[in-house]
């Protein structure tokens, strides 16, 4: 089982740099899946017990040249780590400015992902930074339950606002309540509502625009003005929308039987899906 990638390009860098950080923002425990032509960032919490999962994808030829694993078997090519995201995070913080990075799976006692990074100094010498991060490797018999989650049809997909505009509301909204209510119709219409026995609070997007296919599925059978809903806990929406560091070039909600939340984004070369359950 080996690993060893390599990034020198300055702009390819602080992207991945971007994508550790948000991966920090959504997961403390994270599974790294290395395969021979993507990286994937794993949370795999059963939404059935409350938990959060996420399936964040990177085409590894959009950040690294050079790139070399082999996987623990020739017919199970991919490696799985365990790793805890913010000590990834803390590392390429050090990688500004840097001239090239490199990451190995080694083994100092433990098992490790070791990443070196080469720094120019005042003298024009360059010098080498290492950092060990602790990973976990796991076993094959344990990889069924880190595959990419199936989707069921939605009830209603629709275009997200500007995330920053939905955060902002949303932290005003977390004040008042610890659970929050997501609307949405196929005439582009959300809503994020809150309501106790005190107040009732709704905050209204129009306008937004609903993916083309999703709506021809779903207005088949479904009045466009009639609104899907699911109740979640406000502090999960907020972690989510909180570790995007930049508005995506695709930013889709969608609501699955009235039980799950589902965000779909593209950021540049990086997808990432979501997943809330509803509460019980």
């Amino acid at each position: 089982m080996k690993f060893r990638a390599k990034i020198v390009d300055a702009a390819c860098l602080n992207h991945f740099t971007r994508v550790s950080n948000m991966i920090a923002k959504l997961a403390k425990i994270c599974t790294l899946r290395i395969s021979p032509d993507k990286l994937n960032f794993i949370l795999s919490d059963k939404l059935a017990s409350g938990g959060v999962s996420m399936w964040c994808e990177l085409e590894q030829e959009n950040f690294f040249s050079e790139f070399q694993m082999e996987g623990i078997s020739a017919a199970n090519n991919e490696i799985y780590l365990e790793l805890t995201s913010e000590n990834l995070s803390r590392a390429l913080k050090t990688a500004q400015n840097a001239r090239a990075l490199k990451i190995k799976l080694t083994n100092k006692h433990y098992p490790c992902l070791t990443v070196s990074i080469e720094l120019l100094s005042v003298s024009s010498s360059s010098r080498i930074v290492t950092h060990d991060i602790p990973v976990k490797v796991i076993p094959r018999r344990l990889w069924k339950d880190l595959q990419e989650p199936t989707v069921p049809d939605s009830d209603v997909s629709i275009y997200l606002p500007v995330l920053k505009t939905m955060k902002s509301v949303v932290e005003k909204m977390k004040n008042i309540s610890n659970h929050l209510i997501i609307e949405a119709n196929l005439n582009g219409e959300l809503n994020l509502k809150i309501e106790t026995e005190l107040v009732c609070v709704t905050t209204h997007f129009k306008d937004l625009g609903n993916p083309p296919l999703a709506s021809e599925n779903a207005s088949q059978a479904r009045n466009p003005e009639q609104m899907a809903e699911v109740h979640i806990d406000i502090r999960k929406l907020l972690q989510f929308l909180a570790g995007q560091q930049a508005n995506p070039t695709k930013a889709v909600c969608n609501i699955v039987n009235n039980k799950i939340v589902h965000f779909d984004l593209l950021h540049e070369d990086v997808s990432l899906q979501y997943f809330i359950p509803a509460l019980s």
